[in-house]
């Protein structure tokens, strides 16, 4: 059953399951996706002793702004400041933290930033902390094609096709960053109601013209945002995951920025794994969380 709790700036709804005294992990789904990509992954890590925490992000599923003058920004400082706020609010001090994609993002930037609230991380595609000063700079033509749907949404025809398009348009995106996972219609609907959400169009929007500075993010964030402009370093433990099917983010893409690991760190490569990593090959995911969890006792 779903539970709802206040932060300064949202209404955050979020699954909780497992023994309210066992070992805290907070698990972050990434764009477009759900709480339900770590469906598998969840009653695993209840076996094991874990308390597990799955918040729909900002702009996603029963998750609600408490304020209608609050910017939708789905810049990466908002990210990481909801998922501090959920911590504080949870009572949480610390707990072992995993995401891949937005969630990632999230995870990597309290790592990064404030690293006495993560146990350990868990992150998929390495290092998510956005380079905005570099963003503009084209890569290959190879890799420039798949970010297409970041450039589509730039353009106010973007915006007006994932509002009126918007099941569609994610269900494409996971079966072009997915080549590999033959997921079904219950599958797909069972997360897209998450989409419905009020300010889905709004964060998603945002979130992809942020990153390449094409608008203002929300001021409260400038201080956090001027901190990762730096590009910290993550010095907790952490694994790093990538799937070799991935269609978005190829393997060679991201392995420059596995230098950010400064502590102790692990890169493990997932046979036959796309982009929604935890929901295709859970034992993986989960042997990282469980791994992750035994290097810091």
């Amino acid at each position: 059953m779903l539970k709802n709790i206040a932060t300064n700036l949202l209404d955050i709804a979020y699954d909780e399951q497992g023994d309210a005294g066992g070992w805290p992990v907070v698990l972050l789904h990434g764009f477009p996706y759900d709480i339900h990509a770590y469906e598998e992954v969840t009653p695993r890590l209840i076996s094991q002793g874990a308390r597990v925490i799955r918040p729909y992000l900002r702009g996603y599923g029963p998750t609600r702004f408490t304020a209608s003058e609050t910017l939708r920004s789905g810049q990466q400082a908002a990210l990481g400041a909801d998922l501090l706020s959920l911590l504080d609010a949870l009572q949480v001090e610390q707990a072992v933290l995993g995401g891949y994609d937005w969630g990632g993002r999230a995870a990597c930037v309290v790592a990064a930033l404030y690293p006495s609230r993560a146990r350990g991380l868990v992150s998929v595609n390495g290092y998510n902390i956005q380079n905005i000063a570099t963003a503009m700079r084209p890569a290959s033509p190879e890799k420039e094609h798949r970010l297409w749907y970041q450039y589509y949404l730039h353009g106010e025809r973007g915006r007006t096709g994932l509002t009126e398009n918007r099941r569609a348009f994610c269900r494409l995106l996971w079966s072009l960053w997915s080549p590999t996972w033959r997921f079904d219609d219950d599958t797909y609907a069972r997360s897209a109601i998450a989409f419905d959400n009020p300010d889905f169009v709004d964060v998603v929007v945002h979130s992809y013209r942020h990153r390449f500075g094409l608008v203002d993010g929300d001021p409260q964030f400038d201080d956090m945002e001027r901190r990762l402009s730096a590009l910290p370093s993550i010095t907790v433990p952490a694994i790093t995951l990538a799937g070799d099917a991935d269609g978005v983010s190829p393997l060679d893409g991201r392995q420059s920025d596995l230098k950010r690991f400064t502590g102790r760190h692990e890169n493990r490569v997932v046979p036959n794994a796309g982009h929604n990593l935890p929901q295709e090959a859970p034992e993986a995911f989960v042997r990282a969380i469980l791994d992750i969890n035994a290097w810091c006792d």
